[in-house]
């Protein structure tokens, strides 16, 4: 029976393994952890938001790179069939606010013990703690792998399913980048994306913990702007956090120094409005100082400093705030600055951007376009989204595909 050696058992490799396995090869998953998916164990906390209930071109729209390339995987094996794998496995599914699919127990482990529960039954080998260090090349293809303890398993085709290198704990190692690169493959450079962003200004570290909801955040490069969503972010002693920071992290130039963000404290309400708003105040207020009249417009930590990222006194008595210093405190309202120094360092991303490039990747079967029995699988693979399920979702159709594509190459 024809071998095919999934390298990886993350997400796409359990993915990969168990649509081999039914497609009809003999497969070898091979996992150097000691146990399968410790990535999926951490994803949305613990709960694992497996994927979002969206149909193929709303999915796209959320992927900032090579969106096109994810087509034929999706069509393949879209959200709607994830879903339907796990229930299908004894593992319910429910639809959650944004469309993200959980468990319905909200357990992680209940997903990987559904998808090991489903190849064993399919007859999937799994060997944990199988560290793979080389391929054995004849002719230009591969012939098998060479593990650590220096033994060699055969091979008809491989699946590389090892991951990036966010989260290096869970054993994204990078090794799977080596192993592409020996091979021939352009490995764009690891980059971490869905993470933290720093900032040159200090002032954020004193707004610590605070957590802003209903608010714009617009990143700019220059004069092109790059993301601008609505939504919830956080004050960090780096810069900012949350999750409006991290979709704006997949979006950052390389080099990210010198994006510009703003952020709209009042999206609801246009300058225009907000100065009439606070001319009413102001006149109300009387005597009483700028920064204690601000809570009734911001929380109470940000109204402490926000009269001098104004320029302004914060003892300033409201009935003195001239015409031009209030249009000042409506325009910052509206567009409050922050500069990018630089995105939090990749070990501590939830996915990373880069990898092997999708021009020498077959998109219809995720066959290498220089060696004829390998495929891609996963986030090896130089694409990323944004949060909600669709990077799992992504590692989940690309392992379906590479597995169907290899299995039908070798039987």
């Amino acid at each position: 029976m024809a071998e095919i050696l999934v390298v990886g058992g993350g997400a796409a490799g359990m993915m990969a393994a168990l649509f081999a396995a039914r497609s009809g090869a003999d497969v070898t998953l091979l996992e150097h952890n000691e146990k399968l998916g410790k990535k999926v164990y951490i994803t949305g906390k613990g709960r694992c938001n497996l994927t979002n209930d969206c149909d193929v071109d709303e999915f796209l729209a959320q992927v900032p790179r090579n969106p096109r390339f994810l087509y034929s995987a999706l069509h393949f094996f879209s959200p709607r069939d994830m879903m339907a794998l796990l229930e299908s496995a004894g593992c319910p599914v429910e639809v959650q606010r944004g469309r993200r699919v959980f468990p319905r127990s909200e357990k992680a482990s209940d997903v990987t013990r559904a998808l090991t529960s489903l190849m064993r039954d399919a007859g999937v080998r799994i060997r944990l703690n199988a560290d793979v260090r080389s391929f054995r090349m004849a002719d230009s293809r591969i012939a098998g792998v060479c593990l650590s303890d220096g033994s060699e398993i055969p091979a008809d085709a491989v699946i590389l399913c090892t991951g990036g290198v966010s989260y290096p704990s869970t054993g994204s190692t990078g090794d799977g980048y080596r192993l592409a690169a020996e091979c021939g493959h352009t490995v764009l450079p690891p980059l971490p994306v869905l993470v933290g962003l720093e900032t040159e200004e200090n002032w954020p570290a004193r707004l610590q913990g605070l957590s802003l909801r209903n608010v714009t955040l617009t990143l700019s490069h220059g004069k092109k702007k790059l993301y601008s969503e609505l939504g919830e972010m956080l004050f960090t002693h780096f810069g900012i956090s949350g999750p409006l920071a991290l979709e704006a992290s997949c979006h950052l130039p390389d080099p990210s120094s010198g994006a510009s963000l703003l952020i709209d404290l009042k999206p609801g309400l246009t300058a225009e409005q907000l100065d009439a708003r606070l001319l009413r105040d102001f006149a109300a207020a009387g005597k009483k100082q700028l920064q204690n009249e601000l809570p009734a417009l911001l929380p109470a930590s940000l109204a402490e400093i926000f009269p001098a990222l104004c320029g302004l006194p914060d003892h300033l008595p409201c009935n003195q705030v001239t015409a031009s210093q209030r249009r000042a405190l409506a325009g910052m309202l509206k567009a409050l600055p922050l500069t990018v120094r630089a995105p939090r360092p990749v070990q501590e991303a939830v996915v990373t951007r880069g990898g092997v490039s999708v021009k020498e990747i077959d998109p219809g079967t995720l066959c290498s376009r220089i060696v004829p029995n390998l495929y891609f699988a996963g986030e090896i693979i130089d694409v990323d989204a944004h949060t909600g399920g669709y990077n799992l979702q992504i590692s989940w159709s690309t392992g379906a595909l590479a597995a169907r594509s290899a299995a039908e190459s070798i039987l």
